[in-house]
Order: structure tokens, then C-alpha cells, then sequence
């Protein structure tokens, strides 16, 4: 198990740009396939971004493509999402989670951070 947890939320004009951090603790970070995925009001969770354990392998939702990049270091058990050109529909929770699988599917993701507000106006 590994424990998470997110910062780096905030409210930005669109535009604009952010970067949420994930911080990790308990067993090895670097055993986990990480992903962010968010939550609008009244929608699904739905992925985002996904990093393999070493961090050369990276994915990405249609929707974010060439906006967000994903990135890790092992060295400090972190994951990042570098969000840029926000539009107000990427206003949302934001989840960092963990997998011992790569993956898209949220049901394969065992642990999961709290979560972390970003809201884009327009």
C-alpha cells in the first residue's frame, strides 16, 4: 500500500497553467505505475494521465493531449502533472492514484490521495 497525497490545486484563469504535485509514501514508490484522473460535478472520474514505474512510458487522455505532461521522480516519491493551456472544462478534483499495472481503468487502481481542487474561469 502506498499513501498519497496531492497539493498544487488552485484557481487559474484560462490560459493559465499549473502543476499538481503527489507525494508518496509506504512501500516502494517506484513499484507503482502512477495516474492522475479528475471529477467534475456530476461526472464520472475519469483518467487523465498515466507514468510507467520508470517513468519511460507516458499516456494520455484525447482531451489532454499536448496540454498536460506527466512526469516522476523516484528519488523523491513524486508524480507531477504540468497542466498548461487550462480551459474552464478541465475544472475539476484531481486524483493521483496507484497501480501495480499500467492502465486507464480507474478499477485497477488500489490507492488513491484526497485530491486537489483546480478551477479555471473564463
Amino acid at each position: 500500500q502506498v499513501q498519497l497525497v496531492e497539493s498544487g490545486g488552485g484557481l487559474v484563469q484560462a490560459g493559465g497553467s499549473l502543476r499538481l504535485s503527489c507525494a508518496a509514501s509506504g512501500r516502494t514508490f517506484s513499484s507503482y505505475n502512477m495516474a492522475w484522473f479528475r471529477q467534475a460535478p456530476g461526472k464520472e472520474r475519469e483518467f487523465v494521465a498515466g507514468i510507467s514505474r520508470s517513468g519511460a512510458s507516458t499516456y494520455y487522455a484525447d482531451s489532454v493531449k499536448g496540454r498536460f505532461t506527466i512526469s516522476r521522480d523516484n528519488a523523491n516519491n513524486t508524480v507531477y502533472l504540468q497542466m498548461n493551456s487550462l480551459k474552464p472544462e478541465d475544472t475539476a478534483v484531481y486524483y493521483c492514484a496507484a497501480s501495480l499495472v499500467p492502465s486507464l481503468l480507474k478499477t485497477l487502481y488500489n490507492d488513491w490521495g484526497q485530491g486537489t481542487q483546480v478551477t479555471v474561469s473564463s
